[in-house]
C-alpha cells in the first residue's frame, strides 16, 4: 500500500480547488494516505501575450506533465479539456472525477439572456469555439479576446465597457460561487446569468472533467485511483478525446464534441466550424459505452460528409 503520494497542479485558485477536490476522494477513500500538493508554474501562467496562432493546448499542462515524467510528482492534476488530445506515451490518464456541469454560462449586464444583449453589444471569450458559437447565433456580436483566471474575467467585465462574458458553469461552481438561476454576485454588485443551451454551445472535449494524469509503468497508484474514478466520466472523455485526436483538433480549434451514457449506451455527438461558414457541420453517433473509439470514428465520417 501506498503511504504517500505527491499531486501536482497550477498554481491557478481554480486549479487548486480542483486538486483539493482530488486531495479530499483520495483521503475519503485512503484515510492512512499521506498526500503532499505541489505547484507547478505553466509556461500559460507566465505568458504576458498568448500567440493564438500557436494554439493554447498544453499551455497550462505542459510543465506539469514533464515534473509527472521526472517522478517529482506521483499524479498530475488537469483540467480535462486543457490536455492535448494526444499526450506522452509515458503517460496515462488513470482516472476521472465525476463530472461537473458542461454548460457555458453567458454572464452579462443586460437581464433576459443572450436574447435581451443589445444588438451590436460586446461579447469576451477567450474560446475560439464559443466566438464561433456567438457569432453563429448573434451575427451582429463584437466578440472581443478574454484572458485570466475566473475572478479576474469577472473584474475585467465589471471595468470594461462590454456587455457580458461567456464562462464555463463547472469553473464558477468549484470557486465556491453560488449563482441564483438568473444572477451572479461579485465584489459586491451583481451580474445577469444565463445558462448557455448545449443544443448551441456544445462543450469542449472534456469540458467540466478533472482528470488525474500518472506515469504509464506506476501500477501502485494506477490501484490507488480506482477507488476514485468514475467509470463512465471516464468513456466518456476518452470518447472525446478521440474524436479530437482524429479530427486533429484541440484547444485552439473551433470544435464541441460531448459524450453522455445512458442505460449502456454511449450518445456521442460533435460540432465543427470551418473556414468562413458561420454554421458548424454537426453530427450525432449511438453505440455501447465501451465503443467509444469506433464512435468517435464514425462520428468524424458524419462530420466530414454533411
Amino acid at each position: 500500500m501506498i503511504a504517500k503520494i505527491t499531486l501536482g497542479t497550477r498554481g491557478s485558485e481554480l486549479a487548486r480547488a480542483q486538486t483539493l477536490l482530488v486531495e479530499k476522494a483520495i483521503r475519503t477513500a485512503h484515510p492512512s494516505v499521506t498526500i503532499e500538493i505541489k505547484i507547478i508554474v505553466t509556461r500559460g501562467d507566465n505568458a504576458k501575450v498568448v500567440d493564438l496562432n500557436a494554439g493554447r493546448k498544453g499551455l497550462f499542462t505542459a510543465e506539469i506533465e514533464r515534473a509527472l515524467l521526472a517522478g517529482e510528482l506521483d499524479v498530475a492534476v488537469h483540467s480535462a479539456k486543457d490536455l492535448p488530445s494526444q499526450t506522452s506515451r509515458e503517460a496515462q490518464i488513470a482516472a476521472v472525477l465525476p463530472r461537473a456541469p458542461i454548460n457555458d454560462v453567458l454572464i452579462s449586464k443586460h437581464s433576459g439572456g443572450l436574447a435581451s444583449v443589445p444588438y451590436g453589444a460586446t461579447v469576451a471569450t477567450g474560446s475560439v469555439r464559443r466566438q464561433r458559437q456567438l457569432h453563429w447565433k448573434r451575427a451582429d456580436l463584437n466578440v472581443v479576446d478574454l484572458r485570466g483566471n475566473v475572478p479576474t474575467r469577472l473584474r475585467k467585465l465589471a471595468e470594461n465597457q462590454w456587455d457580458g462574458i461567456v464562462l464555463a458553469r463547472a469553473g464558477l461552481e468549484r470557486l465556491g460561487f453560488s449563482p441564483t438561476p438568473t444572477e451572479i454576485g461579485f465584489d459586491g454588485g451583481q451580474f445577469f446569468l444565463e445558462i448557455l443551451p448545449r443544443e448551441v454551445f456544445l462543450p469542449a472535449g472534456g469540458q467540466g472533467i478533472i482528470a488525474l494524469q500518472i506515469r504509464a509503468d506506476d501500477q501502485s497508484t494506477k490501484a490507488l485511483l480506482e477507488s476514485v474514478n468514475d467509470p463512465e466520466t471516464l468513456l466518456c472523455l476518452q470518447a472525446e478525446r478521440e474524436f479530437l485526436s482524429r479530427l486533429h483538433g484541440d484547444c485552439n480549434f473551433p470544435v464541441g464534441v460531448h459524450a453522455t451514457i445512458s442505460n449502456g449506451k454511449m450518445r456521442l455527438r460533435a460540432q465543427v466550424f470551418e473556414g468562413e461558414s458561420p454554421a458548424p457541420r454537426q453530427a450525432e453517433v449511438e453505440g455501447g459505452c465501451d465503443e467509444g473509439d469506433q464512435l468517435a470514428a464514425e462520428l468524424l465520417r458524419k462530420i466530414e460528409q454533411d
